[in-house]
């Protein structure tokens, strides 16, 4: 036993030397010379590049330019002046991607050259909505195709056309729509020829026209396919927010025209209001809820003496309701505005005491 102890306590004074020893090797005693001005330049223009506040329009291409920068000083002051292969290859390879990622950057930001039939589209209705040249190009490039028509000639007939082929925009000329041979409004250059059909049979496929329209002198379109946008500005947020505030503000046009057919093109141009729901259900009642009334003809009557869609649909007698919507009951309607009785105010006010 007395062996043993005196055998431990005698080895751990002889460890401790050599653990303090073993630490003083790790510690510096000589401070090397500093490197060259290269190596300094290098490091300060990485440190600048990744300063660069995101703010600036042009922030990522000033960053790897500074990270290009960087690298071919480390890569000269590697093999100038400490002749370190790693080092000047790893730089090299950091050079190389770099220099992949802004020319890929400045590619994102080459000049779009759109097609002069659609400049003037685009100026008008797109750019001012802050659509990139590049998302416009994807837009019209791939599903759209641009068709003629000739004086005389029908887009859609009533009854006849099916609305779920495609969604145009009037690039040129000028179109008539009329129902019944009764002339409603007229159509002109950069607004969209059936928006409300595109917009009130988004959710009911199958249906038709109820509407004839006619060019009235040789046109020129822009034609989507009606599936294909669909699922394209499912992917597209952005644009698919655009296309609903334009298509809205086309049929809020366009029930202005109803109200007053003789507005000319330049009057169309100066309504850029804000589309009400009320304007879009107005529009849609006047083109598809017509032809499910009784006695259509009355109502195409009152629409063409001036009167507001939407009122003079409803103050007509002989109009009939609609089979898919159920009117709301006089009663439910009442009740908002119902004044309190003396009883359910004493009530109200007995329940807080009967509570306490």
């Amino acid at each position: 036993m007395a062996g043993s102890l005196n055998y431990t306590t005698s080895a751990l004074p002889s460890s401790i030397p050599s653990v303090a020893g073993d630490s003083n090797a790790t510690v510096c005693q000589d401070w090397e010379q500093s490197h060259h001005l290269l190596f300094h330049l290098a490091n300060l223009s990485l440190g600048l590049g990744f300063l660069i506040p995101t703010t600036i329009a042009l922030h990522m291409i000033f960053l790897r330019l500074l990270l290009m920068t960087g690298c071919s000083l480390f890569i000269a002051w590697a093999t100038l002046y400490r002749c370190t292969l790693d080092v000047m290859v790893w730089n090299v390879v950091f050079l190389l991607v770099n220099f992949m990622h802004f020319f890929f950057l400045l590619y994102k930001r080459r000049p779009i050259k759109i097609d002069r039939e659609l400049k003037s589209l685009y100026k008008r209705m797109f750019e001012p909505l802050h659509v990139r040249e590049a998302l416009f190009q994807r837009l019209t490039g791939q599903f759209c195709t641009i068709q003629t028509l000739k004086k005389g000639q029908v887009y859609a007939a009533e009854d006849k056309t099916s609305v779920d082929e495609r969604l145009s925009i009037l690039l040129k000329g000028k179109m008539k729509v009329s129902y019944r041979g009764h002339f409603l409004h007229n159509i002109y250059t950069n607004a969209f020829i059936d928006s409300p059909e595109f917009r009130s049979t988004q959710m009911n496929r199958g249906e038709r026209f109820q509407v004839t329209i006619t060019a009235e002198e040789n046109c020129k379109l822009l034609c989507w396919s009606r599936e294909r946008l669909t699922y394209f500005l499912e992917s597209e947020s952005f644009l698919s927010e655009v296309f609903r505030y334009l298509i809205g503000k086309d049929i809020t046009n366009k029930l202005y025209s109803l109200n007053d057919p003789t507005l000319s093109d330049k009057a169309v141009k100066k309504m850029d209001r804000q589309p009400s729901l009320c304007s879009q259900l107005s529009m849609m009642q006047m083109r598809n809820s017509m032809a499910s009334t009784s006695d259509t003809d009355d109502v195409l009557n009152q629409i063409l003496r001036g009167g507001s869609t939407g009122s003079s649909l409803q103050k007509n007698p002989l109009t009939k309701a609609s089979t898919t919507m159920k009117p709301i009951e006089e009663g439910m309607e009442d009740d908002v505005f119902e004044t309190e009785s003396p009883t359910t105010s004493q009530n109200i006010s007995r329940t807080p005491r009967e509570d306490m």
